[in-house]
């Protein structure tokens, strides 16, 4: 009941225990990133704040407390004031949907280790994250500059170009799961991940939330050698690092949802429930859940970090026709396989038909990448 002061504590802290984690893994994850990098490009990173460099984000945050903000004289005060909340605000409540720990009974009451545990837990992250872009395109133009306005432009055509291919990936794992809610979802995948299913389902959706959370190669809204910067272009201070805590955020929240979506959430690979007569199970301890979350969210920030020092930033027109051209109609087909394995393996009676799922989109997503090739390779040959 809502009177129950109860479930009012348990919200508290679940909520609590979510802002701060996603802020001191923000904190973290600077650190991880300037690391990593620099162990790829052959340099040393961070090593003087601290020992090893651990105290370096925190060096970073003093510097940037105490650093004199600007406002530009021709701004929008008000909307340059709001913008980086309004960029920082979705990155934090778009987390709250996602379950952490399965569903458990702790102190005479069933406990659920999502801060909002709803039954449309998709369509909740999909209003979120269509909203997220408010933040930049306010930002770019409030701050009546034209190269940050172009920023702005950019991060929203990138959006609206993204967003059509993320949503058939969650019509995907829809099918696949046969449920809107989240939890549910991640017990579906018990038995094997989503990622098996739908491989390339999984790559795709990869691809698109980096583009969604404007990291590289996708980082065009903040192309430093064509905007100086972009949309933050005027910010300084506080302000301007309101930004970047939105955007490693966001790194964190997308990691959780690839995670919870494709690769079966908190719970462990489907082949170790019987190690150990269930001792790795998290249906025997439900605190495993939240290590394996971890591990599979450090992986696929790792992943990121290394996309971003392999891939060099692509020219925008190519963005946008890689968005349209390719990832569109590549994602529409993989829903039409995918629910065309389902109903064919429920009505005819046969797994072959469920598992020609993954050996289909394979051979799909190849000749996907034979015609980008192919496409890239008559422009260079055109051109000389």
């Amino acid at each position: 009941m809502i009177s129950d002061w109860t479930l009012w504590l348990e919200w508290l802290i679940k909520s609590l225990v979510m802002i701060f984690a996603l802020l001191g893994g923000f904190i973290f994850l600077t650190y991880f990133e300037r690391r990593a990098l620099a162990r790829m490009q052959t340099r040393i990173g961070p090593n003087r704040a601290g020992p090893f460099g651990l105290f370096q984000p925190f060096a970073d945050a003093i510097k940037l407390i105490f650093k004199e903000e600007f406002t530009p004289i021709h701004a929008d005060k008000i909307v340059f004031f709001l913008a980086p909340i309004l960029t920082v605000v979705p990155s934090l409540i778009i987390a709250a949907v996602i379950p952490i720990a399965p569903t458990t009974e702790l102190f005479g009451r069933t406990i659920s280790f999502a801060v909002a545990d709803i039954n449309v837990g998709i369509l909740y992250l999909m209003s979120i994250a269509s909203i997220s872009v408010y933040g930049i395109v306010l930002a770019g133009w409030s701050s009546n500059n034209k190269y940050a306005m172009l920023g702005g432009l950019r991060s929203s055509a990138q959006m609206i170009s993204y967003e059509l291919a993320l949503g058939f990936c969650f019509v995907m794992v829809i099918l696949l799961g046969n449920s809107m809610s989240l939890n549910e979802i991640v017990v579906a995948q018990k038995d094997m991940w989503f990622a098996v299913i739908q491989p390339t389902g999984a790559i795709l959706f990869f691809i698109v939330v980096l583009a969604e959370v404007n990291r590289a190669p996708f980082d065009m809204p903040e192309a430093e050698q064509e905007l100086t910067a972009g949309f933050h272009s005027e910010y300084s201070g506080m302000k301007f690092s309101l930004f970047f805590m939105a955007e490693y955020q966001k790194m964190i929240v997308v990691s959780m949802i690839t995670a919870v979506l494709f690769f079966g959430g908190y719970r462990e690979l489907w082949f170790m429930t019987d190690w150990f007569n269930g001792a790795l199970s998290v249906d025997r301890f439900w605190f495993l859940g939240p290590v394996y979350l971890l591990i599979k969210v450090v992986i696929l920030l790792f992943v990121m970090i290394w996309t971003r020092a392999t891939w060099p930033r692509i020219r925008y027109d190519r963005l946008m026709s890689f968005g349209w051209k390719v990832l569109l109609p590549l994602s529409l087909a993989l829903v039409f396989i995918t629910a065309v394995g389902i109903v064919l393996a429920d009505v005819l009676k046969s797994v072959l038909y469920f598992w020609s799922i993954p050996v289909v989109s394979i051979m799909l997503g190849l000749f996907a990448v034979a015609v980008v090739q192919w496409s890239l390779r008559s422009k260079f040959h055109g051109r000389s």
